[in-house]
């Protein structure tokens, strides 16, 4: 018997100033939130030989620094501890994944060994590759099979700014996209030169105010953050860029020749892997990293398209594989996908495995 597809995400309004959204957010998301921060869940999760106190104590100095530097990004993480009845230091402690040694909330999961998990898998197309020559990405997320419930859409309309549509967990953007014209996906890396400063899942928020593709880079290239992800950015003129990122250095990527770039989830470029801090994991990214090329370098000029790329989601053929399956329930699986018509403004999505999924659509409306 064919198990049924998973349920539709939950798509969430949120309007008004950084505090009123961090606020509704953590009011819809009240039973994550609560989860995350309780003190057995918080304290299961403390690094050896560190205490709840020292802790909060170190959340404290990445909060510090977020507050120096972006102010309103601190506000709607308050917001949120205040919508969900929480703490709003072990809520920003759970927002820091530099300082738990762990996998990260919105982009991988929680703790243990990373093993043969599957995490983040980018594919970007513009033309010359494309059917229609608009600028597409696609991408799966793979998290704990527990989280799978967990994901949520929200639509942030903040005033002053553009309005923005994102995928993740609570507060904590894995993914998203601007009316300016910007998508932001990526993928976690292990840097080995992390340090105090503004965290990195949280500078994903402030990217997505970028309203241009040049903006959005020096947002993600800030001298002051704690560490880095890979970032993804497609713009609807059709640019792409990919940022191997790390809290010291950075080298910047674009498209080959045929319009195709993919990513996982260590150092590709030389320059950068002498940052590389799990060379273990690092093979076994290359395996995902190695067949999404394989799919792109095979595609036909002027052929991908949302569906293609959503059949190159859907591949199964290594392990781990980019759609990631984990009957066990113990390990990683593909917990949500999306692609997008960047050039549109077109975001289809949905829970789970993209071979075997509901299918949501997101448009925004004319600029």
């Amino acid at each position: 018997m064919t198990p049924p597809d998973p349920p539709a995400i939950a798509v969430l309004s949120v309007a008004g100033s950084h505090r009123d959204v961090g606020r509704q957010i953590g009011e819809a998301t009240a039973g994550v939130l609560r989860r995350e921060t309780a003190i057995d869940a918080f304290d299961a999760r403390l690094p050896d030989g560190r205490s709840r106190a020292e802790q909060l104590a170190l959340a404290a100095r990445y909060r510090d620094a977020t507050r120096r530097a972006v102010p309103w990004i601190v506000d709607e993480i308050d917001g949120a501890a205040e919508g969900a009845g929480v703490d709003p230091l072990a809520l920003f402690a759970r927002s820091v994944e530099e300082i738990w040694g762990e996998s990260s909330m919105a982009h991988a999961g929680h703790g243990g060994s990373r093993g043969t998990e599957g995490r983040c898998s980018d594919l970007v197309a513009v033309p010359p590759l494309t059917a229609n020559g608009h600028a597409w990405v696609a991408h799966n997320n793979d998290l704990r099979p527990a989280t799978e419930s967990d994901v949520v859409a929200v639509e942030w309309r903040v005033p002053g700014e553009p309005v923005v549509f994102s995928l993740g967990i609570g507060p904590w953007i894995s993914v998203g996209w601007n009316d300016a014209g910007l998508s932001l996906t990526g993928n976690e890396l292990t840097p080995n030169d992390e340090r105090i400063g503004v965290p990195r899942l949280l500078m994903v928020r402030e990217q997505l105010t970028a309203t241009s593709l040049e903006q959005a880079v020096e947002l993600a290239l800030r001298p002051d953050r704690a560490s880095s992800y890979n970032t993804v950015y497609v713009s609807r003129d059709g640019r792409a860029l990919d940022i191997e990122g790390s809290a010291t250095d950075a080298e910047i990527s674009v498209p080959d020749g045929r319009g195709a770039l993919a990513h996982t989830n260590h150092y590709v470029c030389e320059r950068m892997l002498r940052y590389e801090g799990d060379p273990a994991y690092a093979r076994l990214s290359g395996v995902r990293y190695a067949r999404a090329a394989e799919l792109l370098a095979a595609a036909a000029p002027g052929t991908v398209d949302g569906t293609w790329l959503q059949a190159a989601l859907s591949d199964h053929a290594t392990e781990p594989a980019l759609c990631r399956h984990d009957p066990a329930g113990d390990g990683s699986k593909t917990v949500f996908w999306c692609v997008a018509d960047v050039t549109a403004g077109e975001i289809a999505f949905g829970r789970g495995n993209p071979c075997r999924s509901m299918t949501q659509t997101y448009r925004f409306g004319p600029g």
